[in-house]
Formats: structure tokens, sequence, C-alpha cells
């Protein structure tokens, strides 16, 4: 199954994106693309059955400046999917 995260837009500290076969309970994470790391927040769990759908994800106040990408990740923490790299001022 070839999973993919698509990042939209990013507006007033809320990105949307859409997703194509994730699967129920996967995780889709914020990645500081200067460390690597995962952020701890904000993590949003998919809920649908179905195998396409969107995601808007608001973000804490403690996301600072820079370059990121949304990861999606399987119930057993591997990596499926990844956006592409995007700025938050």
């Amino acid at each position: 199954m070839n999973s993919a995260i698509n990042f939209v837009e990013l507006e007033n500290r809320i990105i949307a994106a859409t997703y194509r076969n994730l699967m129920v309970r996967a995780k889709v994470v914020l990645v500081d693309k200067a460390s690597g790391a995962a952020l701890a927040e904000p993590v949003t769990t998919i809920t649908s059955t179905m195998p396409v759908g969107s995601l808007r994800i608001r973000l804490p106040e403690a996301v600072r400046p820079g370059v990121y990408f949304l990861q999606a990740r399987n119930t057993h923490g591997e990596d499926i999917a990844r956006s592409v790299e995007f700025s938050i001022g």
C-alpha cells in the first residue's frame, strides 16, 4: 500500500493536509527539519476508516519558526509517509 500525506497550506497557525492510504490509528506528527526530531505536540491520530481524507492541525504557541514537515507513522511507530517541507514564520 502506497501511503501519502500532502501539505496543503498553513494559515493562522492551522495546517491543512490531505492523506491517502493511512490506516486507522496511524499518527501524524510535525517534524523539525533542522533537528530531525518529531515535536511532542501536535500529534494527530487518524480515526476514519476511509482510505482518503483531510486534516486540520492547530499549532501550539510553543512551535518556533523554522522549516518542518508532516510525517505519518503506523501503529508500530514506523514512518510510512512524509509531506513536503514548509516554513513556519
